[in-house]
């Protein structure tokens, strides 16, 4: 038997189909960069900060395998919040060839207003979705536990 957020994902897909969240998450991408503008970050900036705030130090390749971005696209994330003066990177003690990424007191200080920032974002897209938000997060969510 269908959970209920499983009817509601299917009721979601087949009376309006895929475009209406589709065009929803576009929108979020746009204003999610309006949103950040303020503090002259990018989404995937964001993204980046995010993990570093959970645990402090991991590696550029432990943060891009958690976020599945590619080394490449990672590093550049990397140079451009380490060029803001949001992050730096340190050799790690036990393999050099590892840098570890650690926040600075600056990058440190902007998580409060950049979650306040998305906190109001996504309260926009639940008024936007009205009664679906569940669905649609829970079902977001079960695509990305199904890709790890």
């Amino acid at each position: 038997m269908a959970s209920d957020g499983a009817r509601s994902l299917s009721n979601l897909t087949s009376k309006q189909g895929l475009a209406a969240p589709l065009r929803c998450t576009q929108r979020r991408g746009v204003r999610a960069r309006e949103k950040l503008a303020a503090w002259s970050v990018t989404p995937p900036q964001y993204a980046l900060l995010k993990v570093l705030w959970d645990r402090d130090g991991q590696s550029g390749a432990a943060i891009g395998s958690r976020l599945v971005i590619d080394s490449a696209t990672i590093t550049g994330v990397i140079d451009r919040l380490e060029e803001a003066g949001l992050l730096e990177r340190r050799a790690d003690d036990g393999d050099r060839r590892v840098h570890r990424l650690f926040l600075t007191a600056r990058g440190q200080g902007l998580q409060e207003p950049l979650d306040a920032a998305m906190d109001q974002l996504n309260a926009e897209v639940r008024v936007e979705l009205k009664g679906q938000a569940r669905a649609l997060w829970d079902g977001l969510r079960r695509l990305g536990e199904a890709g790890t």
